[in-house]
């Protein structure tokens, strides 16, 4: 077992539910604590009920939010819960019409909340669901969905106390911050004497968690590093996490074999990473034939009509090879989960008016049989 994986791939790791994963990792931590410390920059919390990886990222992605949250509002509501527990002792029961109170009168200076609101009550349930799935909080009587059905149903909780872990914690006042970019300012003033270090960090997260690491022109510090470190990166990468490093003129990633994978992986075996793979393969066509070519970034920049095209396109051609749910999806759903799921694997991004191809979609490519008559259905 590789524990750093296992780190990477959970928030935390708590005794009382998983009591063998917790020692067996506890056992390897001098094994790996000099690349979590040194590379990553990154902190380990070891208590005496709970492991947890503070995987503070070195840039802000699209991909990195709580996959379970769809509003903002969740988000706010989250924090005041976790202002809520703070003050609660380990295995302290309460109610959550306790906590409804507590909710409204820290956010009403904020933000409207009315409980007879079917998507505020969905706010509160995804939080505390989300909460309950990570430990925060169990639910000792009645079930945190049924609040959503009906304003006024009571459930007891009990508080475990792991939620104090939750937030990460900072070296100073973030009150006046506006926006994530003061995050990863604060992120790494912390190593600002030694920016060396500062730069060391960046590239070692970036890789860790994140599908690809782009720089811009060929005196950038990180990918200078990088280029001129990659014998050492990758073989530190290899002992701590497996898999292979690949450097191209501007963009770098760790590829992994395909009998040893963890986390979130592409492609996998689903419709939509297969449409992807065959997306991928027309661009890479169309770049080939010169109807579209690269900007001096290695970036192919195109309109989003012409993306739109690209992915009715494909499926126009190949639709009886997909599934029925992605043959029959409305065209604007269709382009939509294509584009999120191209951005958050770091193929394209959108800018204005534009999307802007990222040297990641020239990596991997699909292709059925060419006996596979996937025609088209006017």
């Amino acid at each position: 077992m590789n524990e750093v994986r296992t780190l990477l791939e959970n928030f935390w790791i708590c005794k009382d539910t998983d009591k063998e994963t917790y020692y067996r990792i506890k056992r390897d931590i001098p094994n790996f604590q000099k690349f979590i410390r040194e590379q990553l920059g990154w902190k380990l919390i070891h208590t005496e009920n709970l492991l947890k990886l503070e995987k503070r990222p070195a840039h802000a992605e699209p991909f990195m939010g709580i996959e379970e949250f769809t509003e903002i509002r969740d988000y706010c509501i989250l924090c005041v819960v976790l202002m809520y527990l703070e003050d609660k002792e380990e295995q302290a029961p309460f109610l959550l019409s306790e906590l409804i109170s507590y909710v409204e009168t820290q956010l009403k200076t904020y933000m409207t909340i009315d409980w007879t609101s079917f998507t505020q009550r969905k706010s509160l349930v995804r939080v505390l669901q989300y909460m309950e799935k990570q430990q925060m909080i169990r639910a000792r009587d009645g079930r945190s969905e049924g609040f959503g059905s009906e304003a006024g149903q009571e459930v007891l909780y009990e508080n475990t106390g792991y939620s104090k872990y939750f937030a990460t914690s900072f070296p100073r006042d973030i009150s006046g911050y506006q926006s994530w970019k003061d995050f990863e300012k604060t992120d790494f003033q912390e190593i600002e004497q030694n920016k060396g270090v500062a730069k060391i960090n960046r590239v070692y997260r970036q890789l860790a968690v994140c599908p690809a690491m782009y720089w811009d022109g060929n005196e950038d510090p990180d990918g200078l590093y990088l280029k001129n470190q990659r014998q050492w990166v990758s073989r530190y990468l290899k002992e701590n996490l497996g898999g292979n490093l690949d450097i191209y003129r501007n963009m770098a990633c760790l590829t992994l074999e395909e009998r040893d994978c963890y986390g979130a992986v592409h492609p996998r075996d689903a419709m939509l990473p297969e449409a992807v793979l065959l997306i991928c393969a027309r661009i890479q066509d169309e770049l080939t034939d010169e109807k579209i070519k690269k900007a001096e970034d290695e970036c192919i920049y195109i309109t989003l009509e012409e993306f739109q095209d690209l992915v009715l396109g494909c499926r126009k051609e190949w639709k009886k090879g997909w599934s029925k749910e992605f043959r029959e999806m409305e065209e604007t759903k269709l382009i939509e989960t294509v584009r999120t799921y191209m951005e958050n694997w770091m193929m394209i991004r959108e800018e204005a008016d534009q999307i802007v191809i990222l040297p990641a979609a020239g990596r991997l490519a699909g292709f059925y049989p060419e006996d596979f008559m996937g025609g088209t259905e006017n």
